[in-house]
Formats: C-alpha cells, sequence, structure tokens
C-alpha cells in the first residue's frame, strides 16, 4: 500500500495526497551536474515533495553500451536508496543482438514491471522491425513500455551531440499491431502538437506524461485530447525542477477527481493491469 505524505503547495496551503511520479531517471546526465543526480538527494527531494512512488529509468540507459550492466546499477540503487519509493525501469535497445536476455532480466531477474526504450539514442524508428519486435515481446511479459521521445530540447543540445527527437508518425499502427500492449509516452517534446496525439491515444492502452507539456493550459488540453484518464503525473527530475510538474496540474484547472486520477489512480491502474 502506498503511504499518504502532506506535501506543501504554498507557504498557506497544505494538501495531502499520494502521487506517483512516472518519470524520474537515476546517474548522471553526461554533458551538465544536474541538482539530484546522486540517487540518496533525488529520493530525499521527491520525498519533500510528497512523492509516494517514482518509476526509475537511468541516464546510462541512453548513452552506455553495455545496458545489462546499467540496469542492474539501476536495480541496485533503487534497493538500496529507495526501496519503498524507487520501481526501476530498465533500458532495452533491439539494436543490440542480446537484447531478449536484457528483457529477461529486467523482468525475470530484477523484477521490473517496465521497460524504457530511447530510440532516436539508439539509432532506430518506429516503423522497422525492432520496435515491433521489442513491443511484441514486451507484451508478451506484461512489462510497461516508456518511449522516450527525446531527453533534450533541440536547441540546447550539445553542438556535436544533435538528436532529433523520435518521428511518431508510425506510431499508432505499432501499437494497433500489439493490442496487450501497455505503452507510456514519455517526454512530449514541446514541437509536438498535442492535437497529434488523439490518434495514438485511440489506437490502445496509451498513455501520456506530463513532463514536456509546455504553454498555460497545456496539461488541460492534453487530458481532452486524450481523456484525463490517459494523463500521468511525469517530472522528468532531475533533469527538470520538480515544482514545474506540480504547477502544470495546479494551474489547469481540473476537478479534484481529474488531479487524483494524473496524480494517483492512472498510474496505479496502469501498474496493476
Amino acid at each position: 500500500k502506498l503511504a499518504t505524505y502532506t506535501h506543501t503547495d504554498s507557504p498557506h496551503q497544505r494538501t495531502a495526497r499520494v502521487m506517483i511520479d512516472v518519470n524520474v531517471n537515476l546517474s548522471r546526465w553526461p554533458f551538465r551536474r544536474l541538482a539530484g543526480d546522486e540517487t540518496p538527494l533525488l529520493v530525499a527531494k521527491l520525498r519533500r515533495h510528497g512523492v509516494t512512488q517514482a518509476w526509475a529509468g537511468t541516464f546510462d540507459g541512453a548513452f552506455h553500451k553495455d545496458l545489462a550492466a546499467a540496469n542492474a546499477r539501476l536495480a541496485a540503487d533503487c534497493r538500496e536508496y529507495g526501496r519503498d519509493l524507487l520501481v526501476p525501469f530498465g533500458s532495452i535497445n533491439p539494436n543490440l543482438p542480446d537484447w531478449h536476455e536484457d528483457l529477461r532480466r529486467c523482468h525475470e531477474q530484477h523484477k521490473m514491471p517496465g521497460i524504457r526504450l530511447h530510440p532516436n539514442y539508439h539509432g532506430y524508428k518506429l516503423d522497422g522491425i525492432p520496435f515491433r519486435d521489442v513491443l511484441k515481446a514486451a507484451a508478451i511479459r506484461k512489462l510497461i513500455v516508456q518511449l522516450s521521445l527525446c531527453l533534450e530540447d533541440e536547441r540546447t543540445q550539445h553542438p556535436l551531440m544533435r538528436v532529433p527527437p523520435v518521428d511518431i508518425a508510425p506510431l499508432a499502427a505499432a501499437i494497433s499491431a500489439e493490442p496487450n500492449l501497455n505503452l507510456v509516452v514519455l517526454n512530449c517534446y514541446p514541437q509536438l502538437p498535442i492535437e497529434n496525439l488523439r490518434a495514438i491515444s485511440s489506437a490502445g492502452r496509451v498513455y501520456f506524461d506530463i513532463s514536456m507539456v509546455e504553454h498555460v493550459g497545456g496539461v488541460t488540453r492534453l487530458a481532452e485530447q486524450v481523456s484525463p484518464a490517459r494523463v500521468l503525473f511525469g517530472s522528468y527530475f532531475p533533469f527538470f525542477y520538480f515544482g514545474s510538474a506540480l504547477l502544470k496540474v495546479q494551474e489547469a484547472g481540473l476537478s479534484q477527481a481529474e488531479q487524483t486520477a494524473i496524480y494517483e489512480t492512472n498510474a496505479r491502474r496502469l501498474l496493476a493491469s
């Protein structure tokens, strides 16, 4: 059972809620230090903000070649520093010859409920066989798939490390081919119109985090396009300030029931499916 923590929204308002953050990352961002890139500090920050469960990937999963080691470190850090808080999601690269073994370890050895994919960093597209194969394998194992569309805005990337966001045009067709798949789209980059997500959401059991939803009313428009039942609270901490995700929900003008769904209920239902 998840505990309920008290979170301070402002010096004059205190709100008790259960909060599940579906998008945090451990380890180091390779191009600069981040406040919270040491796991004990990250855990302490999440607890201070009232997070009761955090689905944790690792930056190493995008940048390291040895994903077996990266996933093992992720699982170990989650156990050591956040056993009752951090839920590990290992990274899989279907372009690697041993990715099936990496997937097996994530599921059977590390007991992870899901995986993360980084197509633009691992060099494959959503209309190719590698992507279709990894979706099928994850669906068979009933693993949640988190699809990261980008890690950093192109405007701030290192000049020698330009990585464009994922082209999502083929995504709806890939989802439709796997009716048992549970997919979470992370980091919907600012250049992607929210209105384009409706076709994806209607293709299957697809959820969207709010970490890169921009502009005033962005979360409201996302909920209108894909349904409040498909929106998840994701902070992308420590790359982004945690408080920015809270403010997006608070300014959205959603009902209490819709806020509860985004903060907790949707993620809890997805994890149990």
